[in-house]
């Protein structure tokens, strides 16, 4: 199935509380994904949607299940299956932000690493669309705490993904303890072999959508991101405003709201700049347009709807506050600049969850994005001295200061204060409450996660064919790091690979790959390199874990008794290249 231009959401069947969710969120045209799946899943038929991530799959599916859902009813009626805790949380937040018009709807998220008391009250309490990991959702159907008798839908999010992490026997074990009945939506950017038998053997007569991705971006568009909190991303805006040399710039937002809280505080903060949102009347666009081109506001704060049809020259940079929703409108925001052979500049902010899209818009683009280099405090710093410096010097030297001049000789007649500390009593009262120069804080609070955004070119090391030895190995990658060798209960027997250890380890303990050492498969059990000194509350988490469908009971080869390691044997030499799955790097 094929499309060709961009719909509106209107006219694609949606409900009236869904509709207007997606307005509130500021979808306006349809994505071809969107396009596609939207009126095929409101039919109750199974479906097949294979595009890239960032094409705005989550929606895809999503905006149609929610407009079916029966708020009335608490049972779990739509069940969501995600290869990573990351992304299970990322899809409960847009279901949740989508049916925030729909009273009495709750989505509850589900993965490793949470407490299973939290899970459980929350199942207790009803969630019509449950979104779990699958080694997760597997233990909560084995206990009988997630019920599935109600469910109409089971999503596959990203099944390739899952595939490739290890977690195809599991998802198998899921759609086989579903209702026979229910509908089936698999998304997915490849269709490995694997993919297309469980296909085969679960969808009923499916409608295959398949889009193309065509996304590009001019060559003249310095692409740059930085890894960011959510909490600080005004003072990296700042820093980079204050440090970059630019002529005009456009900064996106998600919400209306943003741009004008956003704009006050640049304002504030000594900046020129107004917002530009869907609520603004013509005249008032029309007049705030006109001074972005001449020169008498520097900078915008735009919606991507609000941002529509703007063609402004001198716009020299493009920063994406607010990641877009796909990578489409990524293109069509920084095409605002490095227009008629001009060099532009485009700065995006990344939250660590929101790795995958800077990934997914590599990827569509075809082009790396580089991660920029943010100007110390110092230098900051020096800018603002100096042009605080400069603001007195121009003061001076255009005049008409005779008023002042005779307030404070009056005000120093009658105190006596030193000239030096009368001026800077008025230098601080210019400022304001404001501080002139920046505190060392921005580089602690973004600090906080140098997350590997290339996951895909990392070597790791095979399993030597050598008699088995308690004693753990350096991870090459961080010597310093002390490390312990732990047991787990499944090998070569148990059709164990180490793609599945990995991302059962990485998924379930949120232990990022990097950490994960040298990992050996014995034909009854497996033993994996992991930090030294790991809480107990991790190893529980292990220990209850499942891989490939078998309990890990992991537990340290330090606390093992004599007998058990004298019986450990030799391992099974693993040949080959180990799966992708350690290439993944779950959130730390």
């Amino acid at each position: 199935m094929t499309t060709s231009e961009q719909a509106s959401f209107d006219d694609l069947g949606l409900s009236a509380p869904i509709l207007k969710a997606v307005k509130d969120v500021g979808y306006e045209l349809a994505s071809p994904i969107q396009q596609a799946s939207i009126p095929v899943l409101l039919t109750g038929k199974d479906i097949i949607g294979q595009a890239q991530t960032g094409t705005g799959k989550t929606a895809a599916f999503a905006l149609p299940l929610l407009s079916k859902v029966d708020v009335k009813s608490k049972h779990t009626q739509i069940l969501v299956l995600a290869p990573t805790r990351e992304l299970a949380i990322q899809v409960a937040e847009a279901c949740q932000s989508y049916a925030k018009h729909l009273p009495g709807f709750n989505v509850l998220p589900i993965y490793g690493g949470q407490s299973y008391d939290i899970q459980l009250r929350q199942l207790k309490r009803g969630a019509q669309v449950v979104v779990g990991t699958p080694g997760r959702v597997m233990d909560h159907i084995r206990r009988k705490t997630l019920k599935l008798d109600n469910l109409t839908t089971l999503v596959l999010d990203e099944a390739d993904e899952m595939l490739r992490m290890g977690f195809i026997d599991d998802v198998e074990w899921v759609l086989e303890h579903t209702p026979q009945d229910r509908q089936i939506a698999l998304f997915s950017a490849t269709m490995p072999k694997e993919i297309k038998k469980v296909a085969e053997k679960h969808l009923d007569n499916p409608e295959h959508i398949k889009i193309q991705s065509k996304t590009s971006t001019a060559t003249t568009i310095h692409q740059r991101y930085w890894p960011v909190s959510g909490l600080h991303k005004l003072d990296a805006l700042t820093r980079i405003l204050e440090s970059e040399t630019y002529d005009g710039v456009i900064i996106f937002v998600r919400t209306k709201m943003a741009t004008i809280e956003i704009a006050d505080k640049l304002n504030a903060r000594g900046f020129n700049a107004e917002a530009l949102n869907g609520d603004i009347q013509q005249s008032a666009r029309e007049r705030i347009v006109g001074k972005l081109k001449s020169g008498k506001i520097d900078i915008l704060l735009a919606t991507d709807v609000a941002a529509r049809g703007l063609d402004v020259e001198r716009i020299s940079h493009v920063i994406n506050y607010d990641i877009p929703y796909d990578t489409e409108s990524y293109v069509h925001r920084i095409g605002r600049t490095g227009r008629a052979g001009r060099t532009g500049n485009a700065i995006l902010f990344v939250a660590h969850r929101e790795r995958r899209m800077l990934q997914a818009i590599e990827r569509a683009t075809k082009q790396p994005i580089e991660k920029m280099e943010m100007p110390t405090i110092n230098y900051i710093n020096e800018q603002r001295v100096n042009r605080f410096k400069n603001q007195i010097s121009d003061t001076i030297a255009n005049g008409d200061l005779e008023f002042y001049l005779q307030l404070i000789k009056s005000f120093q007649e009658q105190n006596e204060h030193d000239p030096q500390l009368l001026a800077a009593a008025l230098a601080k009262m210019v400022q304001g409450e404001e501080e002139l120069l920046l505190k060392e804080n921005l580089k602690k609070k973004t600090k906080s996660k140098e997350w590997d955004k290339d996951l895909d070119d990392r070597p790791r090391r095979k399993a030597k064919d050598k008699v088995f030895s308690p004693k753990a190995q350096p991870l090459k990658e961080h010597p310093d790091i002390k490390m312990e060798r732990y047991r787990l209960d499944a090998g070569h027997k148990h059709n164990v690979k180490v793609g599945n250890i990995v991302g059962a380890i990485a998924n379930e303990a949120d232990i990022e790959s990097q950490y994960i050492g040298q990992i050996e498969l014995y034909e009854e059990f497996s033993t994996v390199d992991l930090p030294a000194d790991m809480p107990d509350e991790i190893l529980n988490i292990l220990k209850s874990a499942r891989v490939a469908g078998r309990a890990m009971s992991m537990s340290r080869i330090g606390d093992m008794d004599t007998e058990s390691k004298a019986s450990a044997g030799k391992p099974n030499r693993h040949k080959g290249k180990r799966s992708n799955a350690h290439k993944r790097k779950a959130k730390k």
